[in-house]
C-alpha cells in the first residue's frame, strides 16, 4: 500500500495532501504556516517549520535568536572539549593508559558528532525545514547513528577495561593487551558503521513505512525489525554490560582494599555512565517504542530528546576535567598556552 501526494496551490499557500488508498487524507502540509497537519491517529506527527518568509515577529525572531545561541554553545562545547581530550592523550604521556585508549577515541566519536552532526540538526530544529537535498539526509541520518552508537560502544568497553583492573588487576595486562584494545577499538567503529550506513543509504530501515515526505523534510522513521535491532545493539546491550561491570565493580571496591587511584576511577566512570543513561534512555525508549504506536510522537518531542543525548557527547570532557586532576592539569596547560599565544601574537601585531 503506498502514499498518494497530492500537491494543490493556491494564490497564498501550496499544500502537500497524502492520502492512502480506501481512506481519508493522512495529512496536509501548508506552505503558508509551514505546518504538517496529520488528520489520523496513523503517522500523527506535527511539525512546524518557522522559516515563512513572513514570518518575522519579534517573537519569532527573539525565539531563534536564542535557540541558535543556545544550540551553538553547545556545539562548541563539544568540539572544543573532546578535542581537548585528545590532544591532553595525544601530548601527555602519563595519560596514555589502556583507558584512555578508549577514552580517546570516545572524544573523537564525540568531537565528530559535535562536528558533522549537531549543526545541520540545529538549522534542522531552529528553522523546522531541511535544506540540503535527500541524499544528505540519509547521509547525516547515516553519520548521526554511527557516531552516537560508536560513543555509547565505547562507554561499553571503557566500563569493561574498568572491570578488569579492578575486580582481576593480575589478568589485567594479559587480558587489555594492546592487540586487544586495538580490535575493540576497531569493533566501537566498525559495528557502528555496519547498522547505520548499510541499512540507511540501502533505505531497508524504512521497508514497510509507507511514507514519503517531500525533499524539504529530514525525518528518521524506521520500521519495527530495524526501530528493535537497531536500539538493542546501540543501547540496550551495551547498557547492560556497563551496568552489570560497574556493579561488580563497586561490589569489589566495597569489599576489597584497592587502590584508590582505582577507586577514584571506576567512580568517574560510574557517574560519566550514569550520565549517559539519563541523557539518552529517553531517546532510545522512543524510539523502540514509536513505530508500534504508528508514529504518534510530536516531532518537538524527538527533537527534545535527540538534544539531549547530543549534550551527553559535550559533557564528558567537563566530568573529565572536574573529576580527574591528570585531565585537569593538562586542560589548564592548554588553555593557558592558547591565552599566552593570543597574548604574544597581539603584541606582536601592536608593534608592527
Amino acid at each position: 500500500m503506498k502514499c498518494v501526494i497530492i500537491l494543490v496551490r493556491s494564490i497564498n499557500q501550496l499544500s502537500y495532501t497524502v492520502l492512502l488508498p480506501h481512506s481519508q487524507p493522512v495529512f496536509t502540509f501548508l506552505s503558508e504556516t509551514k505546518e504538517w497537519m496529520w488528520s489520523q491517529s496513523t503517522f500523527s506527527v506535527k511539525q512546524t517549520c518557522i522559516t515563512n518568509l513572513n514570518d518575522w515577529s519579534e517573537k519569532a525572531v527573539a525565539s531563534r535568536i536564542f535557540l541558535y545561541t543556545f544550540l551553538s554553545v553547545g556545539i562548541i562545547c563539544t568540539v572544543v572539549g573532546n578535542f581537548l581530550v585528545v590532544l591532553s592523550i595525544a601530548y601527555f604521556k602519563q595519560l596514555q593508559s589502556p583507558t584512555n585508549s578508549f577514552v580517546m577515541s570516545l572524544a573523537v566519536a564525540d568531537c565528530l558528532v559535535g562536528f558533522l552532526v549537531m549543526p545541520y540538526s540545529m538549522i534542522r530544529t531552529v528553522e523546522g525545514c531541511w535544506y540540503f537535498g535527500v541524499l544528505f539526509c540519509r547521509l547525516h541520518s547515516s553519520l548521526d547513528v554511527m557516531l552516537c552508537t560508536a560513543s555509547i560502544f565505547h562507554l561499553s568497553c571503557i566500563a569493561f577495561d574498568r572491570y578488569y583492573a579492578v575486580c582481576n588487576p593480575l589478568l589485567y595486562s594479559l587480558k587489555m593487551s594492546r592487540s586487544r584494545i586495538a580490535l575493540l577499538v576497531l569493533i566501537c567503529w566498525a559495528v557502528p558503521m555496519l547498522i547505520s550506513f548499510g541499512p540507511i543509504m540501502l533505505d531497508l530501515h524504512i521497508s514497510g513505512v509507507e511514507v514519503q515526505l517531500p525533499i524539504d523534510v529530514c525525518v528518521f522513521l524506521v520500521n519495527r525489525i530495524y526501530a528493535v535491532i537497531a536500539s538493542l545493539v546501540a543501547f540496550y546491550l551495551p547498557s547492560s554490560i556497563m551496568l552489570v561491570a560497574y556493579w561488580k565493580i563497586f561490589k569489589a571496591a566495597k569489599h576489597r582494599n584497592t587502590m584508590k587511584r582505582e577507586r577514584k576511577a571506576a567512580k568517574t566512570l560510574g557517574i560519566i555512565m550514569g550520565v549517559f543513561l539519563i541523557f539518552w534512555m529517553p531517546f532510545f525508549t522512543i524510539n523502540i517504542v514509536d513505530p508500534f504506536i504508528d508514529y504518534s510522537t510530536e516531532l518537538v518531542v524527538w527533537d527534545v530528546f535527540l538534544w539531549l543525548g547530543y549534550i551527553n557527547s559535550s559533557l564528558n570532557p567537563f566530568l573529565y576535567g572536574f573529576f580527574n586532576r591528570s585531565f585537569r592539569k593538562a586542560f589548564l596547560m592548554f588553555m593557558r598556552c592558547r591565552m599566552t599565544s593570543l597574548l604574544l601574537f597581539h603584541c606582536i601585531a601592536l608593534l608592527s
